[in-house]
């Protein structure tokens, strides 16, 4: 069993060889807690939950320590407490609260750390006071910026130069700094908003302080896996990773840096003002979280993501197929049963290829349809659920969840139904794919059967 990620930094597949095995560390840019996730927060937290998993798997739960902070001081979060009339304490109060619930329903697993930035101002402080004695830091109309020409690696990760790099980059030009690309360490904070006190001033912290002394205080100095959206390598991860090696001097800091691609919305950016902003906690209004997570999980986690309802429905099929290859006949859970398949693990093995992945729990529900046997039957639904755990699935008693998806006999779905089948009779195949996309679009799926019957089930 060997596990090969994708490295951001090296820009190739690498076998994974942890720092030590009785100790691997993972950490994962969290959300900043200001709205409602969105579908495409999500998609980070669901990638690395499945990586989780596996190294739990792999190297043994005591052995794996995944941090993933709340970022609760930001810009973004004093505009949103302001345009609603809380503090700040109290909105982000209230968005963690949300964010737990909503990566609840959708399976992922609780982070063994998940440290706050408010609460490590001291350890934030202490690495800027550092950099600053080291000369890779300096003060400016109140204000401490990292100085980019202190390291010499500068854009490694992103793989551009600095004149790259600042060329339509959003970076703050400000005049105190002595060069452009210079980033704030620490700013100054009035009395009105969140500050702490410092060798500088009342002030707040920089965006990538935070991460940076986090993962120290949590993992320490060096580490296994420093993970997030391929939108976080610049500038916040290029000024981690460099803030973070001068303020150890040069010694390694995250080895592997891995990456989930973008997620767009019906083949558009999703943005306020397009109104396409898909939160998790409107998706899951509309469908169970286990489907929102196939669906996450249904493309590679490098390739970019586009969400569309339509995914979500094929997900609930998929997942409807599932839960009746465990019920099969009835599935008794619990015991140890089987392993994981090996044929799934080396999918997710081979960088996490989690569609390869559900592909193959594809192929074992079809051999749970064809076993004669009740003793092979139950052995590979054992291996199914089994396999399927290690993707965060089919956690829900499958008699349970395929009630849920059962609703009272409609006349009229029924009359559509023959209609339909009229068609296909007919080989009027684009009226029958027309009746059953409107009846998709009602949320009444169709599930045509060898034997040319076609049961239907809806799901609110």
């Amino acid at each position: 069993m060997a596990i090969k990620l994708y490295n951001s930094l090296s820009r190739r597949k690498e076998l994974f060889a942890p720092r030590d095995p009785e100790r691997i560390g993972i950490y994962v840019c969290g959300p900043t807690v200001y709205d409602r996730a969105h579908i495409g927060n999500a998609r980070s937290v669901v990638v690395f939950d499945v990586l989780y998993r596996l190294l739990r798997e792999t190297f043994g739960p005591s052995h794996v320590r995944y941090v993933r902070n709340i970022t609760d001081i930001d810009d973004k979060i004093i505009a949103a407490a302001r345009e609603t009339g809380q503090s700040v304490a109290q909105l982000t109060r209230r968005m963690t609260r949300f964010f737990h619930e909503d990566m609840k329903a959708l399976d992922a697993l609780s982070p063994d750390v998940e440290p706050r930035a408010s609460e490590h101002i001291p350890q934030m402080i202490a690495m800027i006071e550092r950099l600053a004695a080291k000369g890779c830091a300096y003060l400016a109309d109140g204000h401490v910026l990292f100085a980019v020409g202190a390291a010499p690696k500068y854009g490694e990760l992103s793989r551009k130069s600095r004149a790259e790099l600042l060329a339509g980059a959003r970076v703050e030009v400000a005049p105190y700094k002595r060069d452009p690309g210079d980033f704030v360490l620490w700013k100054p904070s009035p009395a009105e908003l969140p500050g702490w006190e410092s060798p500088w001033g009342r002030g707040r912290p920089g965006w990538h302080i935070e991460c940076s002394a986090m993962s120290e205080a949590h993992l320490g100095e060096s580490f296994d896996i420093h993970a997030g959206g391929v939108d976080l390598i610049f500038p916040h991860h290029e000024n981690e990773l460099a803030q973070s090696l001068c303020a150890h001097d040069g010694r390694p800091f995250a080895r592997f840096w891995v990456h989930n691609g973008f997620l767009t919305a019906e083949g558009a950016k999703m943005s306020k003002s397009l109104g396409n902003i898909r939160t998790v906690r409107e998706l899951l209004e509309k469908a169970p979280g286990e489907a929102i997570r196939l669906a996450l999980l249904s493309t590679h986690y490098r390739d970019p993501l586009d969400w569309t309802d339509e995914k979500l429905r094929q997900a609930i099929e998929i997942l409807d197929r599932f839960y009746r290859a465990l019920d099969e006949p009835r599935f008794a859970r619990g015991g140890p049963g089987e392993a994981a398949a090996e044929e799934v693990r080396e999918a997710l093995e081979d960088d996490l290829n989690t569609p390869l992945a559900i592909a193959r729990l594809q192929s074992l529900a079809a051999a749970i349809y064809r076993a004669k046997e009740e003793g092979e039957r139950r052995k590979l639904q054992e291996r199914l659920a089994a396999s399927g755990r290690l993707l965060g699935l089919f956690g829900k008693d499958p008699g349970e969840w395929l009630r849920s998806a059962e609703a009272p006999q409609s006349p009229r779905i029924e009359e559509l139904i023959a209609l339909r089948a009229a068609a296909r009779r007919e080989k009027r195949f684009a009226d029958a794919d027309k009746i059953r996309a409107e009846l998709a679009a009602e949320g009444v799926f169709l599930e045509d059967h060898p034997d040319g019957a076609t049961t239907w089930r809806t799901r609110h």
